[in-house]
């Protein structure tokens, strides 16, 4: 199935409300199932910025951006653990220290004493060769809520289920379902917003999308997976890293991150063409 959608969602409930949907958990496979039958998986660890609430909608930041890296295989996952490793050992002398945007550019914790100026150009140059050197791609649903709540009102799906809908589809779109699966980790937030996820994900499976069959969704992606705070993975922090400065670019803002670096890692599709295949802004003009 080829990547037909070209970005276009539906952000109205025209088919039945996720919020509505009674599923029981995460279905996932073995956890071991696709290493018995020598298939790759691609991990995409997810992220956001910005608030998903409809009911708030800051005029500063009146976005929410759902994004991910996905690293191909079982060794990428490898190298993008040794290399964040030794990144922070570098920098912090440890490795426990974990790469958290909020904290990065309030100088907090671990990074309070990146105030200083220059220290600071240094490490984010750093930072950004570490982004550069590592093999992964990038994709991410932008949901301008603002507009999305003038388009479809009280019909309006909340921008998290949306957004996440759209990178199923594109996950599904990068798995090549013979020779490869696909698993989605995400980080636990509070009780309420991981059950939401998890009737999103329930839903998905068992409805599919405008675009992704059910049975396709199931074969193609073996499991939906949350992390604890305490137990952040490289691809979670790298997640982090490249998914707020999206956000801020849309806007016209600046980063410390190289924007062009991030944008050069988008999913592309045959065309060369990021918008629309690594990054989706939704609702469409």
């Amino acid at each position: 199935m080829g990547d037909g959608s070209d970005g276009r969602a539906d952000g109205g409930r025209r088919r039945p409300s996720l919020q509505r949907q009674r599923i029981g958990s995460i279905v996932t496979l073995p956890t071991d199932g696709s290493a018995r039958y020598g298939l790759a998986v691609l991990h995409l660890y997810l992220d956001e910025s910005g608030d998903h609430s409809l009911r708030h909608i800051q005029p500063s930041y009146p976005l929410f951006v759902l994004g991910g890296v996905i690293l191909a295989d079982d060794d990428a996952v490898a190298a993008a653990e040794a290399a964040v490793a030794a990144f922070k050992r570098r920098w912090f002398g440890a490795a426990r220290v974990v790469l958290h945007t909020a904290d990065l550019v309030r100088n907090r914790g671990a990074f309070v004493g990146l105030k200083d100026v220059a220290l600071r150009g240094r490490f984010f140059d750093d930072l950004n060769e570490l982004l550069r050197s590592l093999e992964f791609s990038v994709v991410a649903c932008a949901v301008r809520k603002d507009a999305h709540l003038e388009r479809y009102g009280d019909e309006a799906i909340d921008p998290y289920l949306l957004a996440l809908t759209v990178l199923v589809e594109r996950f599904c779109f990068c798995v090549h379902s013979d020779s490869e699966r696909g698993r989605i980790i995400a980080e636990r937030r509070t009780p309420q917003l991981d059950r939401q996820v998890e009737m999103g994900w329930g839903y998905l499976r068992t409805r599919g999308t405008r675009y992704v069959r059910p049975s396709l969704i199931a074969r193609r992606i073996e499991a939906f997976d949350f992390v604890g705070k305490g137990a952040t993975p490289a691809g979670m922090e790298l997640a982090d890293t490249v998914v707020s400065p999206l956000g801020r670019m849309l806007l016209g803002k600046r980063t410390r991150i190289d924007q062009s670096i991030v944008q050069a890692k988008l999913r592309r599709g045959p065309d060369g063409r990021e918008w629309g295949r690594g990054l989706i802004v939704l609702p469409h003009d």
